[in-house]
């Protein structure tokens, strides 16, 4: 309890949608912690911090569900029919995504279907990679005498292609001054090949951030011209963002995380 607040009641037959956050288990939020705690089965995502586990009770069904790209993985539906079928049986339900749900995180479709099978729900926000992730890299995502926008991109499609059909790269290269671009790197070449023949400066700064958060982090200074050489270069992986604009260079003064 904080203060004269009481947590809600994570009630029986109840799935809630909470996001960990960027990596760092620390960054969960009191009330994605304190649903753990009360959870009867945790359904947990690849990107998940597998420690933020123990906060759930020994007693609790715990239920891998990560999806990771040219692997085997469960499939979206099965996954949102093992949490209808959790939650019919009276179990309190935790669905554990990395990030934010509702932010490159499928939440809302898993939502949708839970709302036409009759199962009551509720989402706990959590910090997106796209705004934590860059914070332990030193990088703010706006910065007043930089930008007064800035643009969330997916860098795949869901059948794991480059998402031409549904972003208009023109308007993305002359209408943000920031570009976040998450699971871009298996494209990395083709983007910024995109955004440099749309306009964008061929040496505009650019900055790869690998396992954000995480002791292990990597952050790859570069330019739009340059990144995706120096990305194979230093063979950077998944789980990566990409970050394009002018708040990059802001890393020299503000990279607090070593």
């Amino acid at each position: 309890m904080i203060r004269s607040y009481t947590f809600p009641e994570l009630e029986p037959g109840w799935v809630w949608l909470v996001g960990a956050g960027p990596g760092d288990p620390g960054l969960i939020s009191l009330m994605g912690a304190e649903a753990l705690k009360q959870a009867d089965a945790v359904v947990y995502d690849a990107l998940v911090d597998e420690r933020l586990l123990s906060l759930a009770p020994e007693s609790a069904e715990i239920v891998f569900a990560g999806k990771r790209g040219g692997r085997p993985s469960p499939k979206q539906t099965d996954i949102t029919q093992r949490l209808i079928g959790l939650a019919q049986q009276g179990k309190r339900v935790v669905r554990l995504k990395g990030g934010d749900p509702f932010v490159f995180g499928r939440g809302g479709e898993e939502a949708l279907v839970l709302r036409e099978a009759g199962v009551n729900f509720r989402v706990v926000p959590g910090i997106s990679a796209g705004v934590g992730g860059l914070a332990y890299a030193g990088i703010p995502v706006t910065h007043r005498t930089v930008n007064a926008a800035v643009s969330f991109v997916t860098g795949h499609s869901m059948s794991g292609d480059m998402p031409d059909e549904r972003l208009d790269w023109e308007a993305l290269a002359k209408g943000s001054p920031v570009l976040v671009i998450f699971m871009g790197i298996k494209h990395i070449a083709r983007i910024t090949q995109r955004l440099i023949a749309a306009g964008r400066p061929a040496d505009e700064p650019v900055a790869v951030v690998c396992k954000a958060t995480y002791a292990d982090q990597q952050v790859l200074m570069s330019t739009l011209a340059d990144c995706a050489k120096d990305v194979e270069t230093a063979g950077l992986t998944p789980p990566s963002l990409i970050v394009v604009g002018d708040v990059v260079p802001l890393r020299e003064h503000l990279n607090w995380n070593g």
